[in-house]
């Protein structure tokens, strides 16, 4: 997929602050939006990886979907059991909620 403008705009202001969680998700969803599901995935990874003390939960469900898109469904299941945990450690129902009903969907 090609590097659309917003990518570039996101990356230089990750440049300038790369643990902003809230940019690279947004990254990740401009690849998801193109198509680009494997290059959104290793970001959300590394979205992942870089807020384990503070988990960015949105991040679990979004990589969970990319992954079954790209019908990696034995990583997506265990990414969302991680984001089921990391949301009911956080209190956040509603997440837990999704993730537990997308995995449902999956097993």
């Amino acid at each position: 997929m090609a590097r659309t403008p917003r990518m570039a705009q996101i990356e230089a202001m990750l440049a300038d602050d790369p643990d902003d969680a809230f940019l690279r998700y947004g990254l990740a969803m401009e690849h998801a939006s193109g198509g680009d599901d494997a290059v959104c995935v290793e970001v959300l990874r590394d979205l992942i990886a870089r807020t384990v003390a503070i988990p960015y939960i949105p991040a679990f469900l979004q990589v969970g979907q990319a992954l079954i898109r790209l019908d990696r469904i034995a990583e997506a299941s265990d990414l969302l059991r991680k984001g089921i945990d990391a949301a009911r450690r956080g209190g956040d129902d509603h997440a837990q909620g999704e993730m537990q009903g997308l995995l449902d969907s999956i097993t």
